[in-house]
């Protein structure tokens, strides 16, 4: 019985962190070890300024990155006493890794202990020109065997300079706090209790 409970509770253990890993990024403080990783962080700059960063996963959208960086300056706008914000600098980073896989039914005749020896020639492709196929830098004829995959994670930083009184009319650059976080408030996903 003591077996059988131990790989019910190994079963459960590995079914919370493989759904984990298949979430987006909850708006949460980014703080290592947690279960999603990626959330917002901020550094204060000066009495009024601050540096706001958020980092989503591979599941992540831009949008949503985007829209949690400016959920989080609302809020801070707001912790702080302010009435509205202006983004002084802004920037999101993409970082995209392309992952090619063979098909795991096949599987080339050479082996580890070809060392350096593999298979390649060159061919004429026809409106190309002549073409070299070699197994390790791609493959025209077996692409439909190869898995490829391009797995992106964004990460949005702006820096704010928080007001009181009335937002400016006009300025493309400044954000009503309170506005801002009913706008978007609605589209937060909270991390799990």
């Amino acid at each position: 019985m003591t077996r059988r409970l131990a790989a019910l509770a190994a079963s459960a253990v590995l079914a919370a962190t493989l759904g984990a890993c298949a979430t987006a990024t909850p708006y949460q403080p980014n703080i290592r070890g947690q279960a999603t990783s990626g959330g917002f962080s901020e550094v204060r700059l000066d009495a009024d300024r601050f540096r706001v960063n958020f980092a989503g996963n591979s599941m992540t959208s831009r949008e949503t990155v985007e829209g949690y960086l400016l959920y989080r300056a609302a809020e801070l706008t707001v912790a702080q006493g302010y009435d509205w914000f202006s983004v002084v600098d802004r920037q999101t980073d993409r970082n995209a890794r392309t992952y090619i896989e063979p098909d795991p039914f096949y599987r080339p005749w050479y082996g580890p202990g070809y060392n350096y020896w593999r298979p390649s020639w060159r061919y004429y492709g026809g409106g190309y020109g002549w073409r070299s196929w070699d197994p390790f830098f791609g493959d025209p004829f077996w692409a439909d065997r190869m898995d490829v995959r391009t797995v992106e994670r964004f990460e949005a930083s702006a820096e704010i300079v928080m007001h009181r009184g009335r937002k400016p009319e006009g300025d493309t650059r400044a954000f009503d706090a309170r506005a801002v976080m009913d706008n978007i408030g609605p589209r937060v996903l909270r991390p799990a209790p």
